[in-house]
């Protein structure tokens, strides 16, 4: 068949074509990738970037997507080809505690690459989900929904690496004042952390701008910072005066940089007291932590803080109150470095309405008419199991938690005493004498023994009432023997056992003066003024319980009167045929010499079981039956 002259120049054109694909196919051999659906770029423009994997020869090349960091494999290629690290700045790891003395003025240097973490560590778990490709597990086809069943990609759904670094540090020992010439406390460390490459050397001469500078609060400094790029941090020592402060003592501190949480930390809210004052007498203290559980079936088998005392006559910890080596190496109660703890006896005890779990602390070797700051702390490497403490870190080289102040009663009458077996929720300090009861065990057993007999006296009498029988043939439709029981053993401990106060307290509406016209300790009586205006009333001049004067027989004291309320619920409870009755408000030498009345605020206004020196805003116990603690004070019933 004969071309027309125009199709004689298209087949030419066509054969031509296909020559030089030919010829271009055999020269260059390109290679060609299969085409992906990437995210649309993100507001920032950070676009993910293309990492190629060498494969086996069997092996077909993947993609995959990639950190922004670029963390080399290759051990034969030293930091002169991947990045140098600053000259005089020290690389620290995740997690790593880096202790250090510093001298006044100096400045010591930091860095933490963010190549050493890989994205795994730093993975939020609350952070967005999204598909990755998993090279070294099992694959699967992806889902006919993207059109793309030759594509090979991960079934694992794993969190978008969201990277933060927390960075704490706490000063452990400091230059020491020199009292006789000032006042002042210690000045303080700086924190300065730097993330751009342009100041790898942050510090007081680099000005104001390119850095954050982060002063220390009494010793401890918390910060964090997005960890997209290697993060620079120092040191900094401040000037010292030698004319106020001991030079020769530098700063000495510990640094750790994390990516899980703080490995220091301080708390610094006053909404809430995690340490409790219970009670004290001249030489120990009794504190308390808040609940550590929610319910009664939690178990805590291992006490999960530790407490720190200090008297505020004494500066030394001025300046590292928020440390946890600060306060370890120089607070004067504390647990010694053998792990025994020294003057602290330390105890988990179950009490209140619902047998929560509380961790008390029994302090010993105190001074007398003394004020002490206490510190609540949980010590290193331990998680943190109370209820209050959710959202902490469960690693952790330390917290330490608000403080809370206690003071301890002159030499006088008030012994403490806790630990006893029948009014268990019995601690506080109460009439003693350490003549006749040289120490608060003897002295908490006679207490303990005299309560008990009396509730014996009062339970035969409640077993003549008919208790186990059908509820309308009981004595109450609302209340029924182990309530009368429950009742009459909280007013029994509260009544029985007064809650002592030093003589000197000032005088106060719950505070009842009493044993006016007995000697003191030291063979002093009280004012005779005082005498000559109450020696007359029995409720001034002797004990509530008649026990107390013949077999303690304490000096004067003051008396937090019980609460109120107990004896009013102790009427509700029981039968009325066992014909207990409460004084009248209006009667002013029966009701305000037996009882005192809450006056809220937090104040430790009236004595009640569980009752101790509550802060506002704290656990508060409440007394049985009742929404809140009324006031207190009833005359002594005994059933003989």
């Amino acid at each position: 068949m004969q071309l027309s002259p125009l199709q004689s120049r298209l087949a030419a054109s066509v054969i031509a074509s296909c020559l030089l694909l030919v010829i271009y196919l055999f020269l260059f051999s390109p290679q060609f990738a299969l085409a992906v659906e990437f995210d649309p770029v993100s507001a920032d423009h950070d676009a993910p970037e293309l990492a190629y994997e060498i494969q086996d020869a069997e092996s077909p090349e993947e993609l995959d997507f990639r950190s922004s960091t670029y963390e080399p494999e290759f051990a034969l290629f030293d930091r002169s080809i991947i990045g140098r690290v600053p000259e005089n700045v020290a690389t620290i790891a995740n997690n790593q505690v880096t202790k250090s003395n510093l001298a006044p003025g100096v400045t010591m240097g930091y860095v933490f690459l963010a190549s050493s973490v890989s994205s795994r560590e730093t993975q939020d778990s609350d952070g967005p989900l999204e598909l990755r490709r998993d090279l070294n597990g099992t694959q699967e086809t992806a889902s006919a929904g993207h059109g793309h069943e030759d594509i090979v990609v991960d079934t694992e759904i794993s969190r978008r690496a969201t990277k933060t670094l927390w960075i704490s540090a706490n000063t452990c020992d400091q230059p020491w004042r020199l009292s006789s010439q000032t006042t002042m406390d210690p000045p303080q460390l700086t924190l300065y952390v730097s993330t751009s490459s342009d100041n790898t050397s942050p510090g007081p001469q680099q000005g104001t701008t390119g850095q954050d500078a982060i002063v220390f609060t009494e010793g401890a400094v918390m910060y964090n910072v997005s960890l997209d790029r290697d993060i620079y941090m120092s040191i900094s020592a401040p000037s010292v005066s030698t004319e106020y402060f001991d030079t020769t003592k530098q700063y000495n501190f510990e640094l750790v940089a994390s990516t899980d949480q703080y490995y220091y930390s301080y708390r610094n809210d006053t909404s809430e007291t995690d340490l409790i004052w219970v009670d004290s007498d001249a030489t120990a203290a009794l504190l308390q932590t808040n609940y550590l559980t929610n319910s009664s079936d939690e178990v805590i088998t291992t006490m999960p803080y530790v407490v720190f005392a200090h008297n505020q006559d004494n500066n030394v910890i001025n300046g590292m109150r928020n440390s946890y080596c600060g306060l370890k190496g120089y607070a004067q109660i504390r647990n010694l470095d053998d792990g025994s703890s020294g003057m602290i006896t330390m105890g988990l005890k179950n009490g209140g309405d619902q047998n929560l779990t509380r961790q008390e602390f029994y302090v010993t070797g105190l001074n007398a008419s003394s004020n002490y700051t206490g510190f609540l702390a949980r010590p290193p490497g331990t998680a943190s199991n109370s209820k209050r403490q959710t959202g902490s870190s469960s690693i952790g080289g330390g917290v330490v938690f608000e403080p809370t102040t206690f003071q301890t009663k002159p030499d006088g009458t008030c012994t403490f005493i806790f630990n006893m077996t029948f009014c268990d929720q019995t601690q506080y300090a109460v009439p003693g004498n350490l003549t006749n009861f040289p120490n608060g065990t003897a002295l908490a057993e006679f207490y303990d023994n005299y309560t008990r007999t009396m509730y014996d006296n009062f339970d035969k009498v409640l077993q003549q009432v008919p208790c186990e029988t059908s509820s309308v043939a009981q004595y109450s439709l609302a209340r029924d023997c182990d309530d009368c029981r429950t009742a009459y053993k909280n007013w029994l401990c509260s009544v029985a056992i007064p809650r002592c106060e030093d003589f000197s307290q000032p005088n106060r509406l719950y505070l009842q003066m009493r044993n006016i016209a007995s000697p003191f300790a030291n063979g002093s009586f009280v004012n005779q003024s005082l005498i000559d205006q109450w020696g007359d009333w029995q409720a001034y001049n002797s004990s509530r319980n008649p026990v107390i004067d013949e077999t303690v027989q304490p000096g004067p004291y003051k008396e937090l009167l019980p609460c109120e309320d107990l004896c009013y619920d102790l009427v509700r409870s029981c039968p009325a045929s066992m014909e207990f009755t409460c004084p009248r408000p209006v009667t002013d030498f029966g009701f305000n010499t037996s009882y005192g009345r809450d006056l809220g605020g937090g104040s430790l206004s009236c004595n009640y079981p569980g009752s101790a020196h509550f802060p506002a805003g704290a656990d508060t116990l409440t007394l049985p039956g009742l929404a809140v603690v009324g006031a207190a004070s009833i005359l002594f019933m005994v059933l003989l």
